[in-house]
C-alpha cells in the first residue's frame, strides 16, 4: 500500500523544461505522480521546440509555470517584491542577506545574484497562490541558487537532486556548502556523487544526504532476441559535446571500418559540436557507417535500442547516465568509461566494459570484442537488465524521495500555521 501523501502540491523547478536531454526528470515527476503527489512544474526559461521531440515534452510544456517569462511584466515583478517585502519583512531581508553572502566573486557575481532573488520573488509569489508545501530542485547550479532563495523568501522547505560532474568543477563558485546547509535533504544520485558533496558541506549536514538514484521503467524497454552477426549495430545517446568523448568514438571506429565493414552506428541527441564531428566522420571515412540521428522522442531512443547489439558512451565526465539504464533494460551490453559513478551501475565483464576515458586503443579493443561475441552480448545484456530492474528503478526511487518530500504531520501543521 502506497503512504498517504498531502493533498497540497509540490513543485519542482530546473533550468529548462521540459528538455529532450532530460528525460529522467520527467519520468520522475511521472512516478511522483503515479504515487499520488501533486506536481506542479516550473522552469526559468522556455525550451525551444526543438526540444518537444514527444506528447510528453509537448505536454508539460503547456503546464509549466516560466519565471523569466512572468517576471518581464515590470508591474508583476515589483508586485510579487511589495507582496514578499510587506508581508514578512524579516524573511524578505533574511532572503537578501543570504543572496549577497552566496553571492560569487566580482560585479557580474553580484549582478547575478541580484538577478537571482528578482526571480525567487516570482517564483514564491507563484507557489504561494498554488499553496506549494515543498519545492525541489534539479542540477544544483543557478536554478539551485533561485530554489534556496525562494524558501528564505516564502517559508517553503527545500531540496535539490545533485548530478555532476560539472557541479563539482565549481563547488565553491556555486556554493554547494550553503546549499546544503539551507536545503531540508539532498538527494545524490550515487555514493561518489554524495562522497563529492562531503567534501564540501559541513560534517553537521551529511545525514541530509541521501542516495536517490535516477531511475527508468524496466517494463518499458523490449528485448530482441534475433541479432545479425554481419551487421551489427551500435548506439550512442547524449549531448554532441565535449565531455561526451565523441571524437574518441570516431577514431576507434575507423580502426574497425576493415573488421567489420557493415557495421552501423547511430548517434542519438544534438549538441554545440554536432557539425564538427559530422566533418570529423567524413574525413575519417565513416560517412556510410555512421549516423547522426539529432533528438528523439522517448519512444524512438526504446524502438532503436531494441534494434540495437550494444550501447556505447565514451565520456569524460558523468554522474550515472540514464542511457546505461536504458541501454540495459533493453537486454544491451555497455562500453563506458570509467568516470564519476558509472561504476556503481555497470560491472567491468559482468554487464559491459569500462574503458579508461580518452583510450582510443582500450575502446577500439573492447568494441571489438563485444561486436564479434553475440553470445557475449546476450549473456552480459542479462545481467544488465536484471542490474537495473534491482536499484535502478523509477517507481522504487519516487517512492524514496516522496517519503522525504513528505515531513511529519506536526512539521506539515507547523509549516501552514507559518504561513
Amino acid at each position: 500500500m502506497k503512504p498517504a501523501v498531502p493533498s497540497e502540491p509540490i513543485a519542482y523547478l530546473t533550468g529548462e523544461y521540459p528538455r529532450a536531454t532530460d528525460t529522467f526528470i520527467q519520468r520522475e515527476i511521472t512516478a511522483l505522480r503515479e504515487q499520488g503527489m501533486k506536481v506542479e512544474t516550473c522552469s526559468i526559461r522556455k525550451t525551444g521546440a526543438e526540444h518537444h521531440v514527444g506528447p510528453e515534452q509537448q505536454a508539460e510544456f503547456k503546464n509549466t509555470f516560466y519565471v523569466i517569462a512572468a517576471a518581464k511584466s515590470p508591474i508583476r515583478l515589483v508586485r510579487c517584491h511589495l507582496k514578499a517585502l510587506v508581508q514578512a519583512p524579516a524573511r524578505y531581508f533574511s532572503a537578501l542577506r543570504l543572496a549577497l553572502a552566496t553571492r560569487p566573486a566580482g560585479l557580474k557575481g553580484l549582478l547575478y545574484q541580484l538577478f537571482y532573488f528578482a526571480e525567487a520573488a516570482v517564483l514564491a509569489d507563484h507557489l504561494k497562490q498554488q499553496k506549494v508545501r515543498h519545492l525541489h530542485n534539479h542540477i544544483a547550479t543557478a536554478t539551485c541558487t533561485v530554489a534556496m532563495l525562494t524558501s528564505k523568501l516564502s517559508g517553503i522547505p527545500f531540496s535539490f537532486t545533485i548530478h555532476g560532474p560539472d557541479i563539482f568543477f565549481e563547488p565553491k563558485h556555486w556554493r554547494i556548502d550553503a546549499k546544503i546547509a539551507e536545503a531540508r535533504f539532498v538527494a545524490c544520485i550515487s555514493d561518489f556523487c554524495r562522497s563529492q558533496c562531503m567534501i564540501f558541506s559541513d560534517q553537521k549536514h551529511w545525514d541530509k544526504l541521501n542516495i536517490i538514484h535516477c531511475g527508468i521503467d524496466p517494463d518499458k524497454y523490449r528485448i530482441e532476441t534475433t541479432t545479425n552477426p554481419s551487421a551489427p549495430h551500435l548506439v550512442f545517446v547524449g549531448r554532441l559535446a565535449g565531455v561526451k568523448g565523441v571524437p574518441v568514438l570516431l577514431d576507434a571506429l575507423s580502426r574497425l571500418v576493415t573488421d567489420i565493414p557493415n557495421l552501423r552506428v547511430t548517434l542519438i541527441g544534438d549538441g554545440p559540436e554536432r557539425a564538427d564531428l559530422e566533418i570529423r566522420a567524413q574525413q575519417l571515412g565513416l560517412g556510410e557507417m555512421v549516423t547522426f540521428a539529432g533528438y528523439m522522442s522517448q519512444d524512438a531512443v526504446a524502438k532503436t535500442l531494441a534494434d540495437a547489439d550494444a550501447l556505447v558512451l565514451p565520456s569524460f565526465a558523468e554522474g550515472v547516465p540514464v542511457t546505461l539504464m536504458e541501454a540495459m533494460a533493453s537486454g544491451l551490453p555497455v562500453l563506458a568509461t570509467r568516470v564519476g559513478g558509472i561504476s556503481e551501475l555497470v560491472e567491468d565483464g559482468i554487464s559491459g566494459y569500462l574503458v579508461p576515458p580518452g583510450n582510443v586503443e582500450d575502446l577500439t579493443a573492447r568494441l571489438r570484442d563485444l561486436l564479434g561475441d553475440p553470445e557475449l552480448r546476450q549473456r552480459m545484456g542479462a545481467a544488465g537488465r536484471a542490474k537495473v530492474a534491482a536499484e535502478f528503478n523509477q517507481e522504487t526511487e519516487a517512492g524514496r524521495l516522496a517519503q522525504l518530500m513528505t515531513p511529519p504531520a506536526k512539521e506539515n501543521r507547523g509549516l501552514h500555521e507559518a504561513r
